[in-house]
C-alpha cells in the first residue's frame, strides 16, 4: 500500500466531529489528506481538527444553501476538495410504529436522508465540473432489512440508492459514488444505548457470523479503500461492513450458527 495514498489531496468530512465521522478523519490525516473536519458541534471539531492537523467548519447539513457555503468556504482556504465522505446523520429510538412521533420521523429524514443528499450534491457538481473526486455515503444495515426503526430505516435505504444515482449521473464526469452500510458499530451513540440498558451487547455480538462488534475504525478503513486509486473503477457500491450480521440471521432458521472450530 502506498504510505500516504491521500498526499496532497483534500477531504470533508461530514458529520465529522465523532463516531465514524470521526475514524475517517484521523485515517484520512494519517495517510497525508488535508482534512476538514465539518459538524454542527463546532467546538468539538476544533478539537479534533487540533489533534490530527486538520481544519474545522461548522456545517448543519439539513439546508443545501449552508452545504453550498461550506463547499465555497472549504474550496477558498484549502483548495479543490477530491474526496467527500457524508457521515453526518441522527439515530432512532426503536418504537413501534404508532408510538414513533412525527418529529422524530422528520429529524431523521432532514439529517439522514436529505440531508446526505444535500452534502453530496454540494461537492459532487463542484467535483463533476473538474472531472474528479471520490464521495462515500455512510448508510446502514438498517437500509438492507427489516427493522423496528420507521425512520431511519427507510432513511438509510434511500441513501443507497441515491447513492447508485448519483454514480450514475456523475460517471462520465470522473467522480466515483459509493456507500459503506456499517452494521452494529461500537460509536459513542451505541455505547450510550447500551449503558441507558436500550441496547445488549450480547446479542449484538451473536447475531454476527464473526461475533463480534463493528468499530468506527473499520468502517474508516472500507472508506478509505474507496475513496483510494485502489478503487478507481468501483462506483455504485453498497459495500456491507458488519462483522457478517446480513449474513447470519437466516441461519437461526436451521438451529444457529456452528460453533469454532478450532480447540
Amino acid at each position: 500500500m502506498i504510505h500516504d495514498p491521500f498526499k496532497g489531496l483534500v477531504a470533508v468530512v461530514t458529520g465529522g466531529a465523532s463516531g465514524i465521522g470521526a475514524a475517517c478523519c484521523r485515517l484520512l490525516a494519517a495517510r497525508g489528506a488535508r482534512v476538514a473536519v465539518a459538524d454542527r458541534d463546532l467546538a468539538r471539531a476544533e478539537t479534533l481538527a487540533r489533534e490530527i492537523g486538520g481544519f474545522a467548519f461548522a456545517l448543519d447539513v439539513a439546508t443545501l444553501a449552508a452545504n453550498a457555503a461550506a463547499a465555497s468556504l472549504i474550496e477558498r482556504q484549502l483548495g479543490s476538495v477530491d474526496v467527500l465522505v457524508t457521515s453526518a446523520g441522527v439515530i432512532q429510538r426503536p418504537l413501534r410504529a404508532e408510538h414513533l412521533p412525527e418529529i422524530d420521523v422528520e429529524e431523521v429524514v432532514r439529517i439522514d436522508q436529505i440531508g446526505t443528499w444535500n452534502s453530496a450534491v454540494a461537492f459532487g457538481q463542484r467535483m463533476a465540473g473538474r472531472g474528479r473526486g471520490a464521495i462515500v455515503t455512510i448508510a446502514s444495515i438498517a437500509g438492507i432489512r427489516s427493522m423496528p426503526l420507521h425512520a431511519y430505516s427507510p432513511a438509510k435505504a434511500a441513501v443507497i440508492e441515491m447513492t447508485r444515482c448519483l454514480a450514475a449521473e456523475w460517471g462520465r464526469s470522473g467522480v466515483r459514488v459509493n456507500a459503506v452500510s456499517p452494521g452494529y458499530t461500537l460509536t459513542p451513540a451505541l455505547q450510550s444505548a447500551i449503558d441507558q440498558g436500550e441496547r445488549d451487547v450480547s446479542l449484538l455480538e451473536q447475531t454476527s457470523a464473526l461475533g463480534r462488534m463493528v468499530m468506527p475504525e473499520d468502517i474508516a478503513e472500507a472508506v478509505c479503500f474507496l475513496c483510494s486509486d485502489a478503487a478507481r473503477v468501483i462506483t455504485g457500491i453498497n459495500l456491507p461492513v458488519d462483522a457478517g450480521w446480513l449474513v447470519a440471521g437466516s441461519w437461526a432458521s436451521y438451529g444457529g450458527l456452528p460453533g469454532p472450530r478450532a480447540v
